[in-house]
């Protein structure tokens, strides 16, 4: 009897100090730039999944687990640091990772994450290697490199009746994707001409060469397939030179920082982004999101984060499991609704979700034309 009350009373002291003796944490891990010149993107992935799993564990959160925790990794938009980071995640034992953000970093980091067996989902990767490898455990938020490009030419053709094209990237894995996407739809139907593909370096903040060289060439409209904030010091320097060509960016530069930096001289620009219906979902995400951060704008990506981190921890709750081939399952075989609207993965981790061309207008992102109905919003 006394050996016992001994043994008693210690599991009162465990239970009193730990709170429970069978207290679990599920563990989350993102992957996204949190240094260098793409750390804001990074950044508003990182907040989009802590308000994510802020608002999961305010409704309940998930069974058998006191907590969820959040276990950074900055992947710095580089493969090898990517990697480095995946590892560490790995070691962590998180059951599944929100990212990475540039393609460059995604693609390489998903090799260790994969041969852990390790659920993963980008909030922002969009070049087609990233799910076409045959890997179980991937998806994607944002439509592919392939589906972007398309619309983008598809309003060159059809809605801009443009006739020649100037391309920009940065020699990265995700521009350089959209550029080739672009040069090979463009000669489908061989309506518009490419008159040069001028390449600058990650991190550059004067364009004033390749700009100049295109305005010897006036194109009816410059693509330019790079990351913010190249996309509004290059808006700057295009205006102060005096060019007369349309300006056409991409989905990195849908970013609140565009039209802050880009200023005035960002009206007009024209970009590729998917559009999402209003919901009371997403105006209680971004009330909850803006409060948490101390924040007025919402970057594009930290819309994207939350959905990943949210339909991640409800496929754990509806799976009853973190079994990564369980978890898989039900990502791709369920319907989510989320912030960014409807969301359905096909067998690749795929999602269904096209692309509109919007407009700066009077310092905003205005819907402009939609490839798929040829109409003006």
């Amino acid at each position: 009897m006394k050996r016992a009350g001994i043994l008693m009373l210690c599991l009162v002291m465990v239970v009193g100090f730990h709170g429970t003796a069978l207290a679990k944490t599920l563990k989350i891990g993102t992957l996204s730039p949190l240094t260098g010149p793409y750390a804001q993107d990074g950044t508003d992935i990182l907040q989009g999944v802590k308000t994510a799993v802020a608002v999961f564990e305010k409704a309940g959160g998930v069974p058998g687990y006191q907590k969820i925790e959040v276990v950074p990794g900055d992947s710095a938009c580089d493969g090898g640091k990517a990697t480095m980071a995946a590892n560490k995640l790995i070691n962590s034992e998180v059951s599944g990772v929100v990212g990475a953000y540039c393609s460059s970093a995604t693609i390489p980091a998903s090799v260790p994450l994969n041969e852990a067996n390790i659920v993963q989902i980008t909030p922002a990767s969009t070049h087609t290697d990233v799910t076409s490898r045959g890997f179980k455990q991937i998806f994607r938020m944002p439509p592919r490199d392939d589906v972007q490009a398309w619309s983008t030419v598809k309003f060159l053709e059809d809605g801009l009746k443009i006739k020649t094209l100037a391309l920009i990237d940065d020699r990265q894995t995700y521009t350089v994707g959209l550029t080739e996407n672009i040069t090979h739809f463009a000669k489908e139907k061989n309506k518009i001409k490419i008159v040069a593909l001028e390449h600058i370096t990650p991190g550059d903040k004067d364009f004033t060469a390749v700009l100049t060289n295109l305005k010897k060439l006036n194109p009816d409209v410059i693509y330019m397939g790079v990351y913010q904030p190249e996309g509004s010091l290059m808006v700057r320097q295009a205006k102060a030179l005096g060019l007369k060509s349309k300006m056409l960016s991409e989905d990195a530069v849908f970013h609140p920082k565009f039209l802050e930096v880009g200023g005035q001289a960002a009206e007009g620009t024209y970009l590729t982004f998917a559009k999402a219906p209003e919901s009371m979902e997403r105006k209680d995400f971004e009330k909850t999101y803006k409060k948490m951060w101390k924040v007025d704008t919402i970057g594009s990506y930290g819309y994207y984060a939350y959905d990943a981190a949210m339909i991640l921890l409800k496929a754990f709750k509806k799976a009853g499991s973190t079994d990564t081939a369980k978890v898989a399952d039900t990502l791709r075989g369920t319907a989510w609704i989320g912030v960014t609207g409807e969301i359905k993965f096909d067998q690749k981790g795929d999602r269904k979700l096209a692309h509109i061309i919007w407009i700066v207008k009077d310092g905003k992102f205005v819907p402009y034309w939609d490839p798929l109905t040829e109409k003006y919003f």
